[in-house]
C-alpha cells in the first residue's frame, strides 16, 4: 500500500512578486528550494496565510540568493505582495517507508533568507 506523505515545506515566506501577465508558476529562489529538496516543475502546494486561499502550481526557479517568491498568472489574484505563504510539496511511498521518513522544512528569515 502506497500512502502520501509530506516531502518538503517552506513555512511562512513572504510574496516578493506577483505577475498576472505571465503563463504560471511560482518563482522561488533556488537556495530555498535546495534547502527543502523541491525541484524545478515540481507541483507544489500553496496556502495563503494572510487571506486562507489555498491553490496548487509548479515550481520555476528564481535567482539564486535572491529571496524571490513570485506567484505568477491566474494564481496571483489570490495573493498580494507581502502574504505570508505555506508551500508544501508531497510524496507517494510505501507505508514503511513512510512511518520513517523525514520531510524537510525550513522557517525562512523575514528577508526570505535561510535562517
Amino acid at each position: 500500500m502506497q500512502i502520501e506523505v509530506l516531502k518538503s515545506k517552506i513555512h511562512r515566506i513572504k510574496v516578493t512578486e506577483a505577475d498576472l501577465n505571465y503563463i504560471g508558476s511560482i518563482t522561488i529562489d533556488e537556495d530555498l528550494m535546495d534547502a527543502v529538496d523541491i525541484i524545478e516543475n515540481e507541483r507544489v502546494d500553496i496556502y495563503n496565510i494572510n487571506n486562507g486561499e489555498r491553490f496548487n502550481t509548479y515550481v520555476i526557479k528564481g535567482q539564486r540568493g535572491s529571496g524571490v517568491i513570485g506567484v505568477n498568472g491566474a494564481a496571483a489574484r489570490k495573493v498580494q505582495v507581502n502574504d505570508y505563504l505555506i508551500i508544501v510539496s508531497y510524496a507517494r511511498m510505501e507505508f514503511e517507508e513512510a512511518k520513517k521518513h523525514q520531510a524537510a522544512i525550513i522557517f525562512p528569515t523575514e528577508e526570505n533568507k535561510l535562517s
